[in-house]
């Protein structure tokens, strides 16, 4: 079997309704934007699928196509995901890809796989679950009073944890993560996320107090270039830090930070740690030091990815809006279940790729309430 074709093409996805924000300094939600899909055929009729969900995508990925990515891959073995993964990380060291495009051939590699196979591309990772826990990942809202009231909202759903994207403001961030753990009592999971917001000495600050609150993770209070700085970081706050999520480098990058003593949990994804390979190599890397790794994001791959990873705690799933609505596929008791396959599970059909962009204006309000 051998890759007979290679092409990409963009789908809607629809902007949130109602739009969301991040915390002060960051854009908040788009609107309506164009998403890039990267299809791989072989000559015996299999194909995968890879979606590259960052607006303005389907210029860059058409363009790599074109220039590298064709000529790389057709006539290879779509089944030998190594070879070409690391060929991706050498064609990297001359054309510079994006982050979130390193791992996408990898990605629709590992979906052809599991169609190729019949089985859930979690499946043929290895497969350790067929549920787990989701979390509640919040958007940043205007007050303390109208955070305090979401997640009481979240907690009623049934989410058994909470994390918090908050203002970036370290003063009132903190005084918010302090209120919280008073709201909820000391039984439910809490977690910040600090979007890369501070220098060191803010992150101290709003540290101190997450470790006052007994959060159960740090994540991301400063930009994840200096390895140092958060080194120096978890030398002076007892929370347990979450790194390494936006960094380059995929398993490389993540050991630096785990030799440096200051990683307790670490991040892994497909979007932007390398596809599926890339992701699973974090989380072995982080389960021989007996770490934690934790999927990022509410995508169908990191359902894929909390199904596969032993040493992973939850599901992400993210809430936006007020009155706040439970996203589809988790349960009243916060669970949500394995993805049943074929691959990844993204459709195809006839009328592909009109299935798929139906697929994405779905995973756009993928909320119940």
């Amino acid at each position: 079997m051998k890759i007979s074709n290679v092409e990409s093409f963009t789908v809607l996805a629809p902007g949130a309704n109602p739009p969301f924000a991040w915390r002060n300094g960051l854009p908040g939600s788009s609107g309506d934007s164009h998403v890039a899909v990267l299809r791989i055929i072989t000559d015996d009729g299999v194909e995968g699928v890879a979606i590259a969900p960052r607006p303005g995508s389907g210029v860059v990925v058409a363009d790599l196509l074109e220039r590298v990515l064709r000529d790389e891959l057709l006539g290879t073995d779509p089944l030998q995901r190594e070879r070409l993964w690391h060929r991706m990380w050498e064609l990297d060291r001359v054309m510079e890809f994006p982050i979130n495009i390193l791992g996408l051939v990898d990605t629709a590699l590992w979906d052809l796989a599991g169609r190729l196979y019949g089985a859930p591309t979690w499946e043929i990772l290895g497969g350790y679950r067929t549920e787990i826990e989701a979390y509640a990942s919040t958007s940043t809202f205007p007050t303390q009073e109208e955070f305090l009231d979401v997640v009481s909202q979240c907690i009623e759903l049934g989410y058994p944890a909470i994390k918090l994207h908050a203002w970036g403001d370290a003063r009132r961030d903190a005084a918010l993560c302090l209120a919280l753990r008073e709201h909820v009592g000391p039984d439910i999971a809490l977690m910040y996320d600090g979007s890369a917001g501070f220098d060191l000495a803010d992150a101290v600050y709003v540290g101190d107090a997450l470790s006052e609150a007994q959060y159960l993770w740090y994540e991301e209070p400063i930009r994840e270039f200096s390895v140092t700085a958060y080194k120096w970081l978890a030398e002076r706050v007892r929370v347990p830090l979450n790194v390494a999520e936006t960094s380059d480098g995929v398993h490389m990058n993540t050991a630096d930070f785990i030799q440096s003593g200051c990683a307790t949990f670490v991040r892994t994804s497909t979007e932007i740690r390398g596809g599926f390979t890339g992701a699973m190599r974090i989380a072995h890397l982080a389960d021989s030091f007996r770490l934690r790794a934790e999927p990022h994001g509410n995508t169908i791959y990191a359902r894929h990815l909390c199904m596969a990873i032993p040493n992973c705690t939850y599901y992400e799933s993210l809430v936006t809006s007020n009155p706040v609505r439970r996203e589809v596929g988790i349960n009243a008791r916060g669970i949500v279940a394995a993805p049943p396959g074929p691959g990844v599970g993204l459709p195809m059909g006839p009328h592909y790729p009109a299935e798929l962009e139906r697929y994405v204006v779905d995973l756009s309000s993928t909320v119940v309430p």
